[in-house]
């Protein structure tokens, strides 16, 4: 059993390695690019589960302690 489990997971790199070129496996995501990926996820999470209301509430908490 435990050796199919290795087998599986050699091949899987394998066929990963295979598939992404070079560059795209040695290099980083630019920063903005991630915020890109990440903030429509994050704003559709907020409104769909109700966090807008936290995040509105905090922001004007922190305005509040800041004396705006």
């Amino acid at each position: 059993m435990t050796d199919t489990a290795v087998r599986a997971i050699k091949r899987v790199r394998e066929l990963r390695s295979a598939a992404l070129p070079a560059e795209s496996r040695t290099g980083t995501r630019h920063p903005l690019v991630a915020v890109a990926m990440a903030a429509p996820l994050a704003v559709l999470l907020a409104v769909a589960c109700g966090g807008w209301h936290a995040v509105v509430v905090q922001a004007s908490s922190v305005a509040g302690l800041m004396g705006r």
